[in-house]
């Protein structure tokens, strides 16, 4: 696992409801579709990805104050974190690099006796009693906009965590089924400007101690040090100190062959390539329109291709992340990236990515500061979290080739992709491919299914907003085939259920919707 290379990615837009039901559809409907014709390859794999494609993070700002670790225990938070499960879950970000692990019990021997809590035994023994969850969430919101102060004005405080931080955290991860990636903080330096790993040693003695089965990550976009820190590290000094973090790591029994990924760095540039320095358009000034633009996705596949050429020319062989993304860089674009529009952006980017050959892509963020947030401030999942647990229980990691055509030609307002089945999702069958699409117009989209699987029975999963028109986009509920989705209770996620559709069908995309199409007896033979 070790040297896979992260991309750090906020595609930013520009920074980067038209409702139309699902059973009723009026003459103008009909009329005014765009309809789409497919031409698809299901011989042979285009590309694999990692089976934890669709991985998440949790923002280190959720330490600045060491109590808030603590919502990691709520039944709720941990319910909807399984449903995401394979998945990496990275705990890093800008707050990474001004993070320092001061154990509350100094010496080596007290550690083993002292920690407070055992990984396995916190499932079930601690979980955070709902008076105290209130008040923390309650809390939670008051010290988010004391963060979103420090981002604007650049400034950031230093903050020490102890072990009873890092035991929550793992905790939270075995028990929800993930692999944790533990991000240290690289702006620790010497003199002589090389990485002072001293900290990471005390850290990294302390996790092997408690046998914490965990991954390692240095320093978080560190083309920004200059701006957030005033100072500069180039690529060579940077090479040189994960060098020195994979030495550490090869002293460790546990920890000698385990996951090192990085550098964690930021969109490139055109005259800039040693750190592959990126940019990003602030997330404050973009708008509605932004998240519904061909161009704008497509902004994606041209960064990708210049960290490919330049990783194939550095590492060929490397695997490339998209280590930290969403839709808006400066925390998310507030009133949107939390809503329903901003799925386009991420279903696009899960399909798009997929294609283009990306390893993982990591989401920022399932908890954590910013509006970008898969979770809101009461733990209730938002519109994307609804979309990565369809993702997940639907596409396989096996990218299939696939475009769409209209009358005019290749069409831009609906995008498809094609994958595998997840060979785990509940209706699997040997051969069964997984179709999805969105549709950014409010014109409703008629799919014509191909020949070759016209004969296979369809399960369409099609999701809108709660309400209708353009006004919808903006909402913060989701609906799917007409249902709005919600949690049964703390512990139960609602039963996710397509609906059957005739084989040779046409598949009907709404105006302002996405869907998954599972297709049960298509016989792919790239997918047998």
């Amino acid at each position: 696992m070790s040297g896979i290379l992260i991309l750090a990615f906020v595609i930013s837009i520009l920074s980067h409801r038209y409702y139309v039901g699902a059973s009723v559809r009026s003459a103008r409907d009909e009329v005014n579709f765009e309809s789409v014709n497919l031409n698809v390859d299901l011989s042979r794999v285009l590309k694999r990805v990692n089976e934890r494609f669709l991985s998440v993070a949790i923002d280190a700002s959720l330490v600045a104050e060491e109590k808030f670790m603590y919502l990691l225990t709520s039944p709720k938070l941990r319910t909807l974190a399984q449903a995401l499960s394979p998945a990496f879950l990275r705990f890093g970000g800008t707050r990474q690099d001004f993070m320092t692990f001061n154990p509350a019990f100094l010496h080596s021997n007290e550690y083993h006796k002292n920690s407070v809590f055992d990984a396995d035994d916190l499932c079930e023994r601690l979980e955070l009693p709902p008076i105290l969850e209130e008040r923390l969430k309650q809390e939670w919101a008051l010290q988010e906009v004391l963060l979103q102060k420090e981002d604007l004005q650049r400034k950031y405080r230093s903050v020490k965590f102890t072990e009873y931080a890092v035991d929550l955290l793992y905790s939270f991860t075995n028990c929800s089924g993930l692999d944790l990636i533990f991000g240290l903080n690289e702006l620790l330096r010497t003199t002589g400007n090389s990485w002072d790993s001293s900290n990471a040693r005390t850290l990294i003695q302390y996790c092997e101690s408690k046998q914490y089965s965990m991954a390692w990550e240095l320093g978080n976009e560190p083309n920004s040090y200059e701006k957030k820190a005033g100072i500069r590290v180039n690529g060579y000094q940077l090479g040189q100190d994960f060098i020195q973090l994979r030495g550490i790591l090869r002293e460790s029994k546990l920890y000698h062959d385990t996951g090192l990924y990085g550098p964690d760095i930021s969109q490139p540039r055109d005259h800039r390539r040693d750190l592959l320095e990126g940019y990003y358009v602030n997330g404050r000034h973009t708008s509605l329109k932004d998240f519904l633009d061909p161009e704008v996705l497509n902004t994606l596949a041209l960064k990708t291709h210049e960290v490919m050429e330049t990783v194939d020319l550095a590492s060929p062989g490397k695997k490339v992340w998209l280590g930290e993304t969403s839709s808006a860089y400066g925390g998310g674009a507030k009133g949107l990236s939390d809503t329903f529009v901003a799925g386009f952006m991420w279903l696009d980017k899960l399909g798009l990515g997929a294609k283009l050959g990306l390893d993982v892509v990591i989401r920022q963020v399932l908890i954590g500061s910013g509006t970008y947030h898969l979770v809101d401030d009461n733990l209730d999942p938002l519109p994307d979290y609804w979309l990565s647990v369809l993702y997940k229980s639907l596409v396989g990691p096996e990218v299939l080739s696939i475009e769409a055509f209209s009358i005019l030609g290749k069409t831009k307002r609906v995008r498809v992709y094609l994958h595998c089945t997840n060979k785990k999702s509940t209706n699997y069958k040997i051969g069964a491919v997984t179709l999805f699409a969105l549709n950014l117009s409010k014109s409703p989209a008629r799919i014509a299914v191909p020949a070759m699987v016209s004969n296979s029975t369809v399960e369409a999963f099609v999701l809108q907003s709660e309400q209708p028109g353009e006004e919808g986009l903006y909402s913060k509920s989701v609906k799917l085939n007409g249902e709005v989705l919600k949690m049964v209770d703390d512990r139960t996620l609602p039963s996710l259920q397509g609906t059957p559709l005739a084989a040779g069908e046409h598949l009907r995309l709404p105006g302002y919707s996405f869907a998954f199409y599972l297709l049960s007896e298509a016989q792919a033979l790239a997918c047998r």
